[in-house]
């Protein structure tokens, strides 16, 4: 070989040597190695459906959030099952999850799953309702569901002389009754306001329309419904719009969702006590991230809710949640 052919294949080796020395060292400061993956947390979140858009909304704050900290969020839907959202909780567990939110699908049946957790010393923040086992739980965050169906029916007896009531329940959740019962309890001792039925319907808007349909059956002289939620809330509009009486009814909800705003907008008889799943999300984060670090996040965080009413809707971003 030539000298000038050796000084080329010197040079070239010698390049290439420095070349690949560099992109080791890029590489450590990178630190991709599997020691970096696995000390990123993972954390759980079960919501009781993934057909709400409430929950989703919670679920991207709280993604947004895990994720702003390096960490890992692994979201399930049990799609309204408690023996899946008790297999869940598990799975979670088992997956090696240093924390889990829990949208109960049934507050008074989460003992098991919640002894799970605590046996497993993985700590559990329920989100927008709570539970009977609430020794089993570091935080709940919710809103002030009891104040959304007392304001509810404020409105009602500042706007009517009397009323025809149907109720859309969701018995399973806590929060669905606390709206209920803050309803009921403020309309009581009022003459001319009365309950004249009800039906369950889970919270769910294909199971909320035929449920209207048959009780605006039994009660032609409904002249009031109050829905544990939006998605009822629509339901209850759907049902309404199929019998030709959606101009003589008012509807009540409680969520604030998008599609809810609009239609108060277009001069439609509904009103709805508005949530912030944001600041449900964001909130929860805060607490687990505190609870994460060593501290002490506060066992009962309670956010209020905002009536929007036809009154006020020129006042409202239609398009955006709270």
């Amino acid at each position: 070989m030539k000298p000038t052919e050796r000084n080329f294949w010197y040079l070239t080796i010698v390049a290439f040597l420095l070349l690949f020395s560099l992109a080791i060292s890029s590489l450590a400061k990178q630190d991709l190695s599997a020691h970096q993956n696995e000390s990123r947390r993972k954390i759980g979140a079960i919501y009781m459906t993934r057909s709400n858009p409430f929950y989703e909304i919670i679920d991207e704050e709280i993604r947004t959030a895990v994720e702003n900290h390096g960490d890992v969020l692994l979201s399930r839907d049990p799609a309204l099952s408690v023996e899946r959202q008790t297999a869940e909780v598990k799975e979670l567990i088992d997956a090696g999850v240093s924390l889990i939110f829990l949208n109960p699908v049934d507050w008074q049946k989460m003992g098991p799953a919640l002894q799970l957790a605590h046996d497993a010393h993985v700590p559990v923040i329920t989100i927008d309702t709570n539970v009977q086992d609430s020794a089993l739980v570091a935080a709940t965050v919710e809103s002030d569901n009891y104040a959304a169906g007392v304001s509810c029916a404020e409105h009602l007896l500042a706007h009517a002389d009397h009323a025809n009531i149907l109720l859309l329940k969701h018995s399973e959740a806590r929060s669905a009754v606390d709206r209920i019962q803050g309803f009921c309890d403020t309309i009581a001792g009022h003459p001319g306001f009365t309950i004249v039925g009800e039906a369950e319907c889970q919270g769910q808007l294909e199971l909320a329309m035929p449920a209207a349909e048959d009780l605006l059956a039994a009660h032609p002289e409904t002249t009031t419904i109050m829905a544990l939620n939006d998605p009822s809330a629509l339901g209850v509009m759907a049902a309404l719009d199929s019998t030709g009486h959606m101009n003589d009814i008012t509807v009540y909800g409680v969520d604030g969702v998008p599609e809810v705003k609009e239609l108060i907008a277009s001069g439609h008889h509904l009103v709805t006590a508005a949530q912030s799943p944001r600041s449900i999300g964001r909130d929860a984060a805060a607490a687990a991230y505190e609870l994460l670090d060593g501290g002490t996040p506060d066992r009962h965080i309670v956010l209020p809710t905002r009536l929007i009413t036809p009154e006020n809707i020129g006042e409202v971003d239609v398009n955006a949640w709270e």
